[in-house]
């Protein structure tokens, strides 16, 4: 072997070897921004990354505020001089260079609001020494209405700058998207709210406030009692903050009903309530377990002759709350349970069952819906699984 085959031998030897420990050393740790090697990670990771962040402001919706935050972000990952975010109205944001062009830009997206198609303009500027000559408008639009839109700024047309601003702003619109569907889910849970408050049926208020005043003569103490009983009760159902509350808030308010109710029907309703108080901080939808306690009366004291009893528990179960609510009433066909749970009922059957299933399945996942075992004249007994931590979930 001649001397120049061994230093090629010698060279390749050593890249094996440097390659071999740089692998070694890529695969035991974890990667980080430094160690994307190529121009195109590096770039691809940038870009990620700068999506990334741009991102969370966008989910509050298109707004002033929001488009102020997002704005640099998405100037960065066009590379373009200057960027603005309109409304139909008016420019949200202007991020770069040439801020006089601000007042124009309204006047050059009339028709891209009207039919939503993108548009490209010369800046028609007479500034020598600004950089913005040319300019492409991609309309913001969310289920087929134009909200506003996104506008580049150059020095020249470009096709490249064209084509990437149609991406960033469908990406934009992306997230636009998901702010209307986040916003959605808030109307819907609120809704579901205002259908349980609607199920504090005007009677069982009536009888309260009966059974309070039938106290009134005999015992102004106990009189006094329920009144307060009742007054928290009703503030607590109809509080206008937080769409989570704490087990300890919720069984709170179960207790004061369960006061009204017994001063009603005294005897004929026992109820055993056995809380662990490991479980008390645990966060849960609010008015989750209130209709399910409700259920249990109805259906407990119908038919019931002498006496029936509720069987309250929260117990600890690990990562979780179990709560099991169980009555010894009349009991439901459970073909019947099962149409109620998939919105068979009737318009107002079952509402609280339903309402309460879903919203656990909504909060939780599929897998932390209502367990209901029940036979016709074999009571009910309701269990449900809480996780005690869970991202986004806290009481208020």
């Amino acid at each position: 072997m001649t001397g120049a085959a061994v230093a090629v031998v010698v060279v390749l030897a050593g890249l094996l070897l440097g390659s071999g420990y740089l692998l070694g050393r890529r695969t035991a740790r974890p990667v980080r921004p430094s160690d994307v090697g190529t121009p195109v990670e590096h770039a691809t990771f940038e870009t990620l990354h700068t999506a990334s962040l741009a991102a969370p402001p966008l989910r509050a919706g298109l707004t002033e505020e929001s488009a102020r935050r997002a704005a640099r972000r998405l100037r960065s990952l066009l590379g373009t001089d200057a960027l603005c975010l309109t409304d139909r109205e008016r420019v949200l944001v202007w991020d770069g260079a040439g801020h006089h062009h601000g007042k124009d830009v309204m006047e050059h997206l009339k028709e891209l609001l009207d039919n939503g198609r993108d548009t490209a303009f010369d800046s028609g500027c007479g500034d020598l020494d600004c950089p913005l000559r040319w300019a492409v408008a991609v309309p913001l639009t969310v289920e087929n209405r134009v909200l506003g839109a996104l506008v580049a700024y150059a020095p020249r047309e470009s096709a490249v700058l064209a084509r990437a601003a149609g991406e960033v702003a469908r990406w934009v619109c992306v997230q636009l998207e998901l702010a209307e569907l986040d916003r959605s889910r808030t109307q819907l849970i609120e809704a579901e709210i205002k259908a349980l408050r609607a199920q504090i049926s005007p009677h069982f208020i009536f009888n309260s406030l009966a059974a309070i005043a039938s106290f009134v003569r005999t015992d102004p103490e106990q009189a006094r009692e329920l009144l307060l009983e009742f007054a928290d009760f009703t503030r607590y159902s109809f509080r206008r903050h937080g769409e989570f509350t704490t087990l300890a808030d919720e069984l709170h308010s179960i207790d004061q009903y369960l006061a009204l109710v017994r001063a009603r029907f005294g005897e004929r309703l026992a109820v055993t309530l056995q809380v662990a108080p490991e479980v008390l901080p645990v966060a849960l939808p609010f008015l989750c377990l209130q209709p399910l306690v409700e259920n249990a009366v109805k259906h407990g004291l119908e038919g019931a002759v002498t006496r029936s009893r509720i069987t309250i528990s929260a117990l600890d179960a690990g990562s979780e709350a179990e709560v099991v609510i169980e009555d010894d009433g009349t009991g439901m066909d459970p073909e019947r349970l099962r149409q109620i749970l998939r919105g068979e009922g009737g318009a107002s059957t079952g509402i609280g069952l339903l309402n309460v299933d879903e919203r656990l399945r909504q909060v939780y996942g599929d897998d932390y819906g209502l367990v209901i075992e029940t036979g016709i004249g074999a009571g009910m007994k309701i269990t449900l699984r809480l996780p005690k931590y869970r991202a986004g979930v806290h009481g208020s």
